[in-house]
């Protein structure tokens, strides 16, 4: 096809914007980028002071060039889904500025990109005259799971079937997904941890991609993980969208540098901060704020990645993972586009539990990229610190980054605006933020948001608020290693025909 400008990390495959949407992961394993396009000029002031949308367009329409009429495809994705025309608010909390990004239908920014994602695939599928069933995998460690599917339900030519770690995240993120409708949902728990769901679901794709086993029955495989462009791109924006705000307050002018700090716990929230900079956007570092399972910000430290360490549940579970899938894109644009390497790294990553780059990598990353973390009872300390001090009730996920944010502050000093992505509402977590507000906990999670909500007056997403009376429409749960039978007996395909 022509204009081959997506190629994979680990390989020589390559395809265009479309494709690369469609099948979410390269044939060789790798993930799908454009270092072409990442470099490519791009007018970025010429996006600031536009509405949220007209921005989303240009951005995208740079990113995915070879989709037709962006415009109409980001109206049909936001239009009248949040709760603001502007998708993303900017909100001062004392000293910093929050980018509330958990504004949409599941009360959690990823529903910034997969409310895109749907509308992408759709699109892409009728430009390359593609039939096929479109079947999304994909693994959650509590929040793209329930937006996926929000965004994926009774689309036309698409099944989402989406695996969670059984135990692994907050009761009300377990109850957005189990009482999910839509003729064409599967959601299923998974005995093991975040990793072990993300990795049998890529073995999964692996197997059966290899073995071929849907060819000729009117399937392909995709993913609304963070490794699918379609589900990247579009977190870019608000990026763009923050520092439109900034100016528009006064609080700097067009060309000024400001940082953001990012909880991070697959990389790909923060990765689409790096691609906003290489397109131009005047960001000086991007603060990657870790929980307990602090392998990224070890990493960010060392060049060393090692995953063999204790894993720890938390209250920020979003963010308990061992596996960065994003970070295989970071290190392929820091090894100067080095496929070889960067497969040689995730094999080792596979077999050994670790690797590490060259110093001269590492310099690189670092030119951008620093890294703090924080420990569960700062996490609960923060949230409380936040609201007595500024007025601002923030979730597990957000105080990480709040806690990160201070730290930099304190060591890089000066007088550069300081942005936290804030990435889900305090309502899906009612139990630590009880905790960290001195309201006592009760048996009931939803009469614990009531009590929350009475004691702060911060309104309950309607979302939230109408969970308790949805019935609950999945139950299963299976071993790690029983994933591919369950997806293709979802798909009602026999694995030895």
């Amino acid at each position: 096809m022509e204009n081959k400008k997506y190629r994979s990390t680990r390989g020589d495959f390559s395809c265009n914007s479309l494709e690369a949407v469609l099948m979410g992961i390269a044939p060789d394993g790798g993930l799908l980028i454009s270092p072409e396009i990442l470099q490519s000029p791009f007018d970025w002031k010429a996006v600031i002071g536009l509405p949220t949308l007209d921005m989303a367009k240009l951005i995208l329409s740079h990113l995915l060039p070879d989709f037709n009429d962006m415009d109409t495809l980001v109206h049909r994705a936001y239009k009248g889904k949040f709760e603001t025309e502007d998708l993303t608010p900017l909100k001062q909390v004392g000293d910093k500025y929050v980018l509330e990004l958990f504004r949409g239908p599941t009360s959690a920014f990823k529903d910034v990109a997969l409310s895109m994602l749907p509308v992408l695939i759709t699109a892409a599928k009728k430009q390359t005259g593609r039939t096929d069933e479109t079947v999304i995998l994909t693994a959650t460690s509590g929040d793209t799971g329930k937006a996926a599917m929000a965004g994926f339900a009774d689309v036309s030519g698409t099944r989402i079937i989406v695996f969670y770690p059984n135990g692994g995240v907050s009761p009300i993120q377990r109850s957005q997904m189990e009482t999910q409708e839509g003729s064409n949902v599967g959601v299923c728990a998974v005995n093991g941890n975040f990793d072990d769901c993300q990795s049998a679901v890529k073995q999964a794709f692996a197997r059966i991609n290899s073995s071929k086993i849907l060819d000729g029955k009117g399937k392909t495989l995709s993913s609304a993980n963070s490794i699918n462009i379609g589900r990247l791109a579009p977190q870019v924006v608000y990026y763009f969208k923050a520092y439109s705000d900034l100016v528009g307050l006064g609080r700097i002018r067009l060309g000024d540098v400001i940082d953001f700090v990012v909880p991070s716990g697959n990389f790909g929230d923060i990765l689409a901060g790096y691609f906003a900079k290489l397109m131009g956007l005047p960001v000086r570092n991007l603060v990657c704020a870790s929980n307990e399972n602090r392998v990224l910000t070890d990493f960010l430290e060392t060049g060393t990645y090692d995953r063999r360490r204790p894993f720890y549940r938390t209250s920020s579970p979003s963010m308990d993972i061992l596996i960065s899938s994003n970070l295989e894109r970071l290190l392929f644009l820091a090894s100067g586009c080095n496929a070889k390497k960067v497969s040689g790294w995730m094999a080792e990553l596979s077999s050994e539990g670790i690797f590490k780059i060259d110093a001269s990598e590492l310099a690189i990353i670092n030119e951008t990229f620093k890294a703090f973390c924080c420990t569960e009872n700062q996490t609960i300390e923060t949230i409380g610190e936040v609201y007595r001090r500024d007025g601002y009730l923030c979730d597990p996920h957000t105080a990480v980054g709040m806690k990160a944010a201070s730290d930099y502050m304190a060591q890089a000093g000066g007088n550069v605006p300081v942005v936290v992505l804030s990435t889900a509402s305090p309502y899906k977590f009612p139990a630590p933020v009880s905790e960290a507000l001195g309201i006592e906990l009760r048996s009931d999670e939803f009469e614990q948001i009531k009590a929350i909500a009475d004691k702060t007056g911060v309104p309950v997403p309607k979302n939230l608020s109408s969970l308790r009376d949805k019935k609950v429409l999945h139950r299963d749960v299976v071993e790690r290693d029983k994933i591919l039978d369950y997806v293709l007996e979802f798909l009602g395909i026999d694995k030895e025909a």
